[in-house]
């Protein structure tokens, strides 16, 4: 683990001192704060619960954002050849980037957050219970949403083509649930369910906790790393 380790240290210095993660963090927070103080505004209740939901969707847009460099921009400038024939494996360059990106989104992205909750102490004490899940729902949430970016930027040295292919990903996974009714009842219609990303955080933002979604959430993470780790293994032999 100490050469993922490395490459999670050397990722989050390129990430701290790139315009990219301040812009979006920017972008996230004031799209949250509006958000969060016309829900306040309007239902003036001690709950997180709307805000979660609101997050969801707009990490669905800027988790593509963060992560559409971390590899293609290695593939753009050729420094993904020195990791590739230096003493790592591909997994151990995979991980690294995805960790990297997972601690900037803890930080930069949920920490500022919490201060919400100190807020809505003004209208009386909130049920810590579902905050405490819903913010557990949202680091399992930015963990599939930013593997699968990773993913998406291991197949191109462009970050915009890695960004829209993360985006394309990501809402097809949002709209899996209602594309479901097209098949009717079956199998297909199960599967089209079980991957729909929204419905497997409803119970933690609820303060509910299913093993279920967490290993959706695991999962999601495991099949994006790996496919990510296949694309770089490819690179070797070309």
């Amino acid at each position: 683990m100490k050469n993922v380790w490395t490459i999670t240290v050397r990722e989050l210095k390129a990430l701290f001192v790139s315009p990219i993660a301040y812009v979006v963090s920017a972008m996230f927070l004031v799209a949250m704060g509006y958000l969060f103080a016309a829900i306040l505004a309007n239902t003036r209740e001690a709950s997180m619960r709307a805000t979660f939901n609101n997050m969801i969707f707009v990490l669905l847009i800027m988790a593509p954002a963060l992560t559409m460099k971390l590899l293609a921009e290695e593939q753009r400038m050729g420094t993904i050849e020195l990791l590739l024939t230096s003493p790592v494996h591909d997994w151990q360059v995979v991980l690294g980037k995805f960790l990297g990106g997972l601690i900037l989104y803890t930080v930069m992205f949920l920490g500022p957050t919490l201060y919400y909750v100190l807020i809505l102490q003004v209208f009386g004490p909130p049920d810590y219970g579902p905050v405490l899940t819903g913010y557990l729902g949202l680091l399992l949430l930015g963990a599939a949403y930013l593997a699968i970016g990773v993913f998406a930027s291991s197949l191109t040295q462009n970050q915009v083509i890695a960004f829209f292919v993360a985006l394309v990903i990501l809402l097809l996974l949002w709209i899996a649930d209602a594309a479901s009714v097209v098949f009717g009842v079956g199998a297909v219609s199960d599967v089209m369910t079980y991957i729909a990303l929204p419905r497997h955080f409803n119970d933690l933002f609820r303060g509910v906790i299913d093993t279920t979604d967490i290993v959706y959430a695991l999962s999601v993470v495991a099949v994006s790393l790996f496919g990510a780790t296949q694309v770089l293994q490819t690179r070797r032999w070309r």
